[in-house]
């Protein structure tokens, strides 16, 4: 981490809420020593979204300007809602020319996952499932878990997380490393942004969705034949959606219960990944190895672009 960064700001969702968080996360970035470029993208504000469909798409765009010096660091201000309006007016083709095997990490989650598999899908580029500006480094108290996770996968060829949290399967399965946001990761199934990613190890988050809603969603990767197609699937955080006294019992515990029964793989809970202070950096189309027992699982994952 004592290698300064060109960080470059990118907004493709909805408008920082916060600006006392953006100063915080602009602050602390320039202060570890990194340059942070294109600030503007904390100002812009159109309804809901941190610009226009046409400047939020034209700035992701950018990166594919040979024109232009590329940053070590694309990092994603906020999710929210938005990044879906833009993916039918990315330049696919020229991002792949300029970014495909570069040393240069885009980087963020949430809404941000319909980004992340658009660029998978439709140009084979790796990005990276990690923290924001505004949520991440823009919170009251900076994660030290968090900032070390995120420098490890970004500047390393490899890198093994380990976690301590029982487990009702055992798994020894590799496979590419793909996922993000539940939900919008299940929005996209059935459009040209989808990737195959078979045989792929999927991890999956979401935030303030009740049980019911989030085993509806595993079930539409189920019923699409998606789940069939993975070595296992690594469930991230869950918080927010806490079960209403109707549902007598039926919690997330009942609903990955009821996932494992049908989805004939394994699986795995407990990584730390989501909406939440301390959570992983994940490369999103990296090659990984998960071994999972009962006391806990290994994730090592390698082969993706990394700064060095």
């Amino acid at each position: 981490m004592a290698t300064h960064r060109t960080i470059e700001l990118i907004a493709p969702s909805g408008c920082p809420h916060d600006p006392e968080a953006v100063h915080r996360g602009i602050a602390r970035l320039r202060a570890q020593g990194h340059r942070v470029e294109n600030i503007e993208a904390t100002e812009r504000r159109f309804q809901r979204f941190a610009g226009t469909d046409g400047q939020r798409a034209a700035e992701l765009n950018r990166l594919a300007d040979p024109s232009r010096a590329l940053p070590d660091i694309a990092l994603a201000v906020r999710g929210g809602y938005g990044a879906v309006r833009i993916l039918h007016g990315l330049d696919y083709d020229g991002l792949q020319r300029r970014l495909a095997g570069q040393p240069v990490a885009l980087v963020g989650h949430s809404d941000f996952t319909a980004i992340q598999l658009a660029l998978y899908a439709r140009a084979g580029l790796t990005t990276f499932g990690g923290p924001m500006l505004l949520s991440d480094f823009g919170a009251p108290e900076l994660s030290s878990f968090t900032m070390q996770h995120f420098w490890q996968a970004l500047t390393q060829p490899e890198f093994t997380l380990k976690v301590k949290a029982a487990q009702a399967q055992h798994a020894d399965v590799s496979g590419m490393l793909w996922g993000g946001n539940l939900a919008v990761l299940t929005s996209l199934i059935g459009t040209p942004y989808m990737p195959p990613a078979e045989g792929g190890i999927l991890f999956v988050e979401d935030v303030n969705e009740q049980p019911f809603r989030v085993e509806r969603m595993l079930y539409q990767l189920h019923l699409s034949g998606i789940l069939a197609r993975q070595k296992a699937l690594v469930l991230g955080d869950f918080s927010g959606g806490k079960p209403f006294d109707y549902d007598n019992g039926y919690d997330l515990h009942a609903v990955v219960e009821q996932v494992r029964a049908l989805a004939g793989i394994p699986v795995i809970t407990g990584l730390p990944f989501g909406h939440i202070a301390d959570m992983v950096t994940l490369p999103f189309g990296g090659d990984a190895q998960l071994s999972a027992n009962a006391h806990g699982f290994e994730l090592n994952v390698r082969g993706y672009p990394h700064l060095g």
